[in-house]
């Protein structure tokens, strides 16, 4: 019995429309067809698959990598062919506050202060560079300094002052690392405002940067697709429309405006394989569903303690800089099915996408004769994203068969790329070249099973590079020190310190006869304009967060006269955008003599407190000892 006719349609049938026969015995599978053709034109542009550093402070620890295990996890994130071989990367523009898990230092803490080597965002956008020089970067700010908004928490006051400071990290980008950006936003899941994006867009005109695109609103697609119906210029200068965990959807004012549509954030799930699966189902359904020709995960690697708010959360793990550790996670591979095959500037096909089975597929072609095709069939429980909730769906196993039409009719050839999440046994199966398949007369079919990812190509540059596996894993070290003794460090920020309010940084105090020429430096003084609440007291964590028993020894120094103050930690419980509510042990030092030791970081739960003899503008070494005696906390403070 031929299967040739059938064009459309669904039925159940036991005969092989494929390469093959059926498996003896096999329930007949549900079957479908599909017509890819491009005879009637193309669909959307295709703009790329990224990943987000920052929002905030997610590849802290990624910088204290020592070589080759740095450079090797920076190969699987954006070297072509390789790995993930991301399209796009998006970085913070830092703000000196918490945006997430930690936070990431500003170019301009002050109004006339300029410094373009603060943080880490500068070498990696270099690293990725470096890699695929055809990369495209990104700019958001999550928060600003607090002199943007003269006091106010609200950056949109004085729109030619942020405008200015946007421009500012624009250019310093160009002029010191020679990084031209792609695309800048506007204020990371806030309020915007259509005056300043308008003010933004002169501006950038204006210093000769015409080619840098904006990115409004990082929010949700309402209200900014209906004020751009409404107001022209807005519309004129917005040139795409990004949204975050959109699920899949978008909204008719959204289409009707004529746009680039992004998820411009999304994933943001715990990188198993249950995480792999909600990264291959939108990766496929944020186009398919809703016109999305890019998805930007948040985020691009977990390189930041495990204990801070959404752990593992990145495309890999990379959190052991002590022990070169890291760990590439099933989402680098999930990525390589659409990124190795695919380049922004292909087009999508038009198809509708669903698989009469449960899943979805897309296909997308360079305009010269090559075809890509993502197939996924991702059941329900093995894909949920951390947000937003996932409506009900059935997957099935199926039998499609594919029609190439129009200019893929010749087609003989796909190469094939499988990967199989196997959630019984947790023997996943991840980016697999499989033999060839061969197309007869412009058909093939293929069987599909449940929690399948298949890409299907015409293009053999495919590969799956493996780097020698990496040390084994290691706690942080239980002695740990550092006297901060360089001087021409290559980041502003002190190894495995993970700021969580304000900002610490390396400073030369050239003018102390003493021991403490070099030294760690909280450097802001001003509340910035914040993202989230912010702590009212500056923190800065490091090591184990299991750690027990713990003596921790700080030489420290007051510079603020009367009213400042300095406390050491330990067994500290939370950080990141919860660090306001973090309990542990903390001692505090005040500039008027006294001592404090509280159970909060807030200082309500007071556990001791008396005359310590500190004053300002003069070293004291502090000693917080920790000992854990039948469910009680036993400390001891030593001033020296």
């Amino acid at each position: 019995m031929g299967c040739a006719a059938l064009l459309w349609g669904t039925i159940l049938l036991a005969c092989s429309c494929g390469p093959g026969p059926p498996r003896a015995g096999a329930a007949p599978l549900l079957a479908a067809t599909y017509v890819l053709d491009d005879a009637n034109g193309l669909g959307r542009e295709f703009d790329g698959i990224g990943a987000v550093s920052g929002g905030g402070a997610t590849s802290r620890l990624l910088v204290n990598y020592p070589e080759p295990y740095r450079s090797q996890i920076l190969d699987y994130l954006f070297k072509p062919n390789f790995g993930a071989s991301l399209h796009i990367l998006k970085v913070e523009i830092g703000g000196d506050a918490q945006s997430t898990d930690g936070t990431e230092p500003s170019h301009m803490h002050y109004e006339n202060d300029e410094n373009y080597f603060r943080g880490y965002e500068w070498w990696l956008m270099k690293e990725a560079k470096k890699r695929n020089p055809n990369i495209k970067l990104i700019g958001l700010p999550w928060a600003f300094p607090g002199w943007i908004g003269k006091g106010e928490n609200w950056p949109y006051d004085y729109p030619d002052i942020t405008a200015y400071y946007i421009i500012s990290w624009i250019l310093g980008a160009k002029q010191y690392h020679d990084l031209d950006i792609d695309y800048v936003g506007i204020w990371n899941e806030r309020a915007f405002s259509s005056k300043y994006i308008k003010l933004l867009r002169y501006t950038l005109d204006k210093h000769g940067l015409e080619q840098v695109r904006i990115i409004a609103s990082d929010r949700l697609w309402e209200p900014i697709s209906f004020v751009m119906m409404i107001d022209s210029e807005l519309h004129g200068v917005v040139d795409v429309i990004g949204a975050h965990y959109p699920g899949t959807k978008t909204v008719q004012n959204a289409i009707l405006t004529g746009k680039k549509l992004w998820s411009s954030e999304d994933y943001s799930t715990f990188n198993d394989d249950v995480g792999a699966g909600c990264w291959a189902r939108i990766l496929n359904q944020n186009y398919v569903n809703g016109n999305m020709t890019s998805t930007i995960a948040w985020n691009l690697v977990a390189s930041y303690y495990e204990e801070l708010p959404f752990g593992r959360c990145g495309l890999m793990t990379a959190q052991e800089p002590w022990s070169g550790h890291y760990k590439v996670e099933s989402p680098i591979w999930i990525t390589a099915h659409t990124t190795q095959f695919t380049q922004p500037g292909w087009s999508y096909l038009q198809v509708d996408g669903h698989l009469e089975g449960g899943g979805s597929f897309v296909a997308l072609t360079d305009g010269l004769g090559n075809l890509t095709i993502i197939i996924e069939t991702m059941s329900h429980n093995h894909s949920k994203c951390i947000r937003p909730p996932l409506p009900n769906f059935n997957v099935m196993p199926q039998r499609a068969t594919f029609y190439l039409r129009g200019s893929f009719y010749m087609v003989e050839t796909l190469q094939v790329w499988h990967s199989r999440l196997d959630f019984e046994s947790g023997n996943s199966s991840l980016f697999q070249q499989l033999h060839p398949l061969q197309v007869w007369e412009g058909r093939f079919s293929l069987d599909l099973n449940v929690d399948e990812v298949y890409t299907l190509t015409t293009l053999k540059t495919g590969r799956k590079c493996g780097c020698p596996e990496p040390p084994p894993p290691q706690p942080f070290p239980s002695n740990y020190n550092d006297d901060f003794n360089i001087r021409n460090p290559p980041f502003s920020e002190a190894p495995n310190f993970a700021d969580q309010t304000g900002v610490f940084e390396y400073f030369v105090n050239a003018s102390d006869p003493g021991d403490h020429v070099f030294t760690l430096r909280q450097v802001v003084v001003q509340r910035p304009i914040t993202w989230v609440s912010d702590a009212d007291q500056t923190i800065s964590v490091i090591g184990n967060f299991k750690w027990v028993n713990m003596t921790v020894t700080c030489d420290i120094y007051i510079e603020k006269p009367r009213d400042g103050g300095v406390f050491i930690a330990g067994r500290v419980d939370n950080g990141g955008i919860y660090v306001r509510h973090s309990k542990g042990v903390f001692f505090w030092v005040f500039a008027d003599g006294t001592y404090r030791v509280t159970g909060d970081l807030a200082g309500k739960q007071i556990l001791m407190k008396g005359l310590a003899g500190v004053r300002d503008n003069a070293w004291h070494t502090l000693t917080l000892n920790i000992q854990y005696f039948e469910g009680k906390s036993l400390t001891k403070n030593v001033l020296g």
